[in-house]
């Protein structure tokens, strides 16, 4: 056993294995009581309380690898410690097949039934879209999702929003006009990522459904046009959206990756977005960028569409899944009442739920 020039060290294991480890990741991840509160697993030990860091010797077996570290600590770890990934395995998204149509759920066994939920936001996870029939057609059944989905994400508007037909409305969604796809509120830095909306009743002609894997529909487009699609993670966009109380803006990109280069963001709006400033040279090639990216999303395969009735309730991951209507023919009642959540408290339930059923 050896200490590498890259502040590694190599164990040799009695079999022939060998292991190289980071010398500061082995101090940091010691699992003894002094370094690690039992009761909750978080660490109790810090690295910066040490000038240096170094072992004075090592031990083998089996089973076990002990280290002396200078300074008088010692710390012992399970080989199978050493050895797992400890990365958590996350659910993976899944571009929607060419027969690919929304998993409809009845909303009592999501509630009521681990099983059904866990099977449900098991779906959800993979394509983005999920449609509970034979819902209460009460205002404020959204607030019960929250046993499923997390707490609701507040906004400053409202925190359910009813969407009627009303020529006092503050957006194009209280009119009969068509909706173009889009995800709500591109207008803040983090949009809600889920969004829940509920029809409560649907009288009226026309005024489809429309949802559209964005995220499937980026990854052709990168393929494409390569430089357009960069300029589309590089050039910051205003969005901006309002009433007589509150205003909300934010200038970001259309697309965001994170450091390994996957998509966590698609914010489409042309509802809300802004005059950007025609003499920045960003402008024209983030315009040439945009006008290819639209026309491909408008004659795109990747949009499904369907009524959505009373007693329904579409949710969609709002990062990846962009949504949208069609013009509504007349003014049959119709109520639909929306309200917002979080990705990451979905996928935390389907962990607790996946451990409870296990």
């Amino acid at each position: 056993m050896n200490a590498e020039a890259l502040g590694n060290v190599q164990v040799n294991w009695p079999d022939g294995e060998r292991m190289s480890l980071p010398i500061l990741w082995l101090r940091d991840v010691c699992p003894c009581e002094a370094c690690r509160i039992a009761q909750t697993q978080e660490k109790r030990f810090h690295l910066a309380t040490l000038e240096t860091v170094s072992i004075e010797t090592l031990g083998v077996s089996d089973e076990a690898l002990w280290v002396a570290w200078t300074g008088g600590h010692s710390s012992q770890y399970p080989r199978s410690f050493l050895a797992k990934d400890h990365a958590r395995v996350m659910p993976q998204w899944q571009p929607w097949s060419d027969d690919y149509t929304p998993a409809y759920f009845d909303f009592q066994a999501f509630q009521a039934n681990d099983r059904m939920a866990l099977l449900a936001i098991e779906e959800f996870l993979r394509s983005g879209v999920l449609i509970l029939s034979n819902a209460p057609t009460e205002e404020a059944t959204l607030e019960l999702l929250a046993k499923r989905l997390g707490p609701i994400r507040e906004v400053l508007f409202e925190r359910i929003h009813n969407v009627k037909v009303d020529p006092r409305g503050y957006n194009v969604a209280h009119t009969n006009l068509g909706l173009p796809p889009h995800n709500d509120f591109a207008s803040y830095s983090w949009p809600p990522s889920v969004q829940a909306l509920h029809m409560l009743a649907n009288e009226a002609s026309g005024g489809r459904s429309t949802i559209f894997d964005g995220w499937a529909l980026l990854e052709e487009f990168r393929s494409a046009e390569p430089e357009a699609f960069d300029v589309l993670c590089r050039v910051e966009v205003p969005f901006r959206e309002f009433d007589e109380s509150n205003e909300t803006y934010a200038c970001e990109p259309i697309i965001r990756l994170n450091t390994k280069g996957e998509i966590v963001i698609f914010r489409y709006s042309n509802q809300l977005m802004q005059v950007m400033n025609p003499a920045d040279p960003d402008t024209a090639v983030f315009y040439d960028a945009y006008y290819k990216l639209s026309r491909r999303l408008f004659s795109s395969d990747k949009v499904r569409r369907f009524r959505l009735e009373g007693g329904q309730i579409l949710i969609v991951a709002s990062h990846r899944v962009l949504h949208g209507r069609e013009v509504i023919d007349d003014a049959g009642y119709r109520h639909l009442q929306d309200a917002y959540f979080e990705h990451d408290n979905v996928r935390n339930m389907l962990t607790v739920l996946a451990r409870s059923h296990d």
